[in-house]
């Protein structure tokens, strides 16, 4: 029997274990064949991952999520370019909310790619508009602030690949 990239439980009575891909209800989470989690519900793991961005969230093949992994996406990026980060001008009630900033004046930090054949560690933090290159390893507890050469070994905070 081969592998089937259409069953989303790929290991027979263990329902916490899924095949991403199909999943999926957000046309901005692309996933390639054989990305697994270890939950049953990836999209509670992108965060912060708002429509009117327009960013994306791209996963490959092979792909190795564990447990707890977090994607920040950039809705959770404050204006930088002001008086305060605080973003009065999306609650009720303050003058600001009139003041509201053109998507354009806001931090972007782009997609966030993950390569193919990838294994995230169990409470990874992957940050907005990181890459992440074929084959790399991040360790369990890391946070990603920066893009990871293929191949490489990540852990630690903002963590840099090692190779």
């Amino acid at each position: 029997m081969l592998p089937n990239p259409e069953l989303i439980h790929p290991l027979a009575n263990f329902e916490n274990l899924i095949y991403v891909k199909l999943s999926i209800t957000n046309p901005n989470i692309i996933v390639g064949d054989f990305t697994y989690i270890t939950d049953s519900d990836f999209e509670s793991h992108v965060l912060h991952h708002y429509p009117f961005i327009g960013d994306k969230l791209i996963i490959g093949k092979f792909c190795q999520i564990a447990a707890g992994v977090k994607f920040i996406m950039n809705g959770a990026n404050h204006q930088m370019n002001c008086v305060s980060t605080f973003p009065f001008y999306i609650f009720d009630g303050w003058k600001e909310h009139a003041n509201t900033p053109a998507l354009s004046e806001l931090p972007f930090k782009g997609d966030t790619v993950i390569a193919n054949d990838v294994w995230i560690g169990e409470n990874a933090t992957i940050l907005p508009g990181v890459h992440i290159g074929n084959g790399a390893i991040i360790g369990m507890n890391s946070t990603v602030g920066s893009d990871i050469d293929s191949y490489s070994i990540a852990v630690g905070e903002s963590c840099k690949g090692y190779t």
